[in-house]
């Protein structure tokens, strides 16, 4: 599980020789400012032209020749919304790495409290990645189709989860998913995650309990990757569903309009 991590300790270790900052964000923010030392590993190079994410294999190497090998300790930040950094933490747990350290605040908001902010870019050096893939947090159509007690949250819009907007021709939600925006996981002062009691009152207001085996899902996986996170940190046994609604209604599969009763 990711260990989120206040910009006081970020500035006591940002020198360490084991650490590893990671800007997961598009080269263009990342040059508008990045922590010292940051390597960029932007997020939208790990999914395919239909939003899928990439092969295992290309993703580690990828992961790799942004600096990261077995020796370094990675530290994560991100711009608002938190979708980027939530996905990179994700996919390092899934690739086993039991060591991934998140800022538990936005970039925006470490700028506003006078931290230091670097421009120059850093030049990766590429490292070697060994994964050992942890598949108990990651979830797949097939899983879907086979296990009947999954409890399913989607973490998209309200319009697109009762079919009022619909980009998948397909409108409405997996049958049995509830919903919870994403954006309310989000803290109030520029916290990457609300309070543990707020995300409680909202997995426990969708009906949602301890002990229920939880599949987040939204569109392509990065709103669903901050729920992940979002219950994940809250205690809850939850899963990855990174191919999301897009799969599902590619496939043709059933959907509900309108709320669940």
């Amino acid at each position: 599980m990711a260990t989120l991590v206040t910009a006081q300790w970020v500035e006591q270790h940002i020198d360490a020789p084991h650490i590893l900052l990671l800007d997961p964000r598009r080269p263009m923010r990342y040059l508008q400012g990045h922590l010292k030392g940051a390597a960029n590993l932007p997020v939208y190079k790990a999914f395919d032209a239909d939003g899928k994410l990439l092969p295992d294999a290309q993703l580690q190497r990828w992961i790799g020749a942004a600096g990261l090998d077995d020796q370094a300790t990675p530290v994560i930040y991100d711009s608002f919304d938190g979708q980027n950094g939530a996905m990179v933490a994700w996919l390092l747990e899934y690739f086993g790495r039991a060591d991934v350290h998140l800022l538990n605040i936005f970039f925006e908001r470490w700028v506003a409290e006078g931290h230091e902010v670097f421009y120059k870019p850093v030049p990766p050096v590429s490292k070697a990645f060994t994964a050992q893939v942890n598949s108990q947090i990651r979830v797949t159509l097939d899983d879907l189709r086979r296990e009947s007690d999954l409890k399913l949250i989607d973490f998209r819009s309200r319009e697109e989860y009762t079919g009022e907007q619909d980009r998948d021709g397909k409108p409405g939600h997996i049958p049995g998913a509830v919903n919870i925006v994403w954006r309310d996981l989000i803290g109030p002062q520029q916290e990457v995650l609300a309070s543990h009691e707020t995300i409680q009152q909202l997995v426990g207001a969708a009906g949602i309990q301890r002990g229920n085996r939880v599949v987040a899902y939204c569109r392509l996986g990065m709103r669903a990757a901050l729920g992940y996170l979002a219950l994940q940190q809250a205690g809850y046994d939850v899963r990855l569903y990174d191919r999301s609604y897009a799969e599902w209604a590619r496939n043709g599969l059933t959907s509900v309009c309108g709320d669940n009763p």
